[in-house]
């Protein structure tokens, strides 16, 4: 099972999470074969980090959990919250797979919210540029799988609205886009 997570730091935790930094590359690296996806996400400046991104296959949604809430960031503080939801890798494969490499354009997280049916999901169409600029998409459901609760995708996009198109315009209440990069140990 796959699932995504996404850890959204708390205001002012920057110095916490420098000091941690040795502690969750530990703890990341227990699930290096497991990662689908992983990466920061950072405010409009490209500095300042704003979350952490995991996307990664486990067994169930208890592991699931564990893995979200035992991170040595989120049990100190860094983080203010988690967003945890079983995913479904529409495109079968890991971010090291994405054919447009680690650097080169700009990379972002797209988080489209919604409930009761979700809006076209399938992968757009083999030889179209937004293929070629998918890193991970799917959607976002309960832990059963049976509710869609929303779409996660990253993307390499030359901007916020480039990015933002990657979901179709109707069927989310809520779509957010934030600056990332490729996680790992540097």
């Amino acid at each position: 099972m796959e699932f995504f997570c996404y850890h959204r730091d708390r205001p002012g935790s920057l110095p916490l999470r420098r000091e941690l930094g040795e502690a969750h590359w530990s703890y990341m690296d227990r699930y290096a074969e497991r990662l689908i996806a992983r990466g920061p996400t950072f405010a409009d400046d490209g500095e300042t980090p704003t979350g952490s991104v995991h996307i990664v296959d486990l067994p169930d949604p208890a592991a699931a959990r564990a893995f979200a809430f035992d991170e040595p960031n989120q049990q100190a503080g860094v983080y203010r919250d988690v967003l945890l939801r079983r995913w479904h890798n529409v495109l079968g494969r890991t971010m090291w797979d994405f054919p447009g490499g680690r650097t080169g354009g700009e990379r972002h997280l797209v988080l489209g919210f919604g409930t009761g049916r979700a809006p076209e999901l399938d992968v757009p169409a083999a030889g179209r540029d937004e293929l070629d600029e998918l890193i991970a998409y799917g959607p976002l459901t309960s832990d059963d799988g049976s509710l869609w609760l929303g779409t996660a995708a990253l993307v390499r996009a030359p901007d916020r609205a480039a990015a933002r198109a990657v979901l179709p315009p109707d069927g989310y209440a809520v779509v957010e886009v934030h600056p990332w990069e490729f996680g790992g140990r540097r």
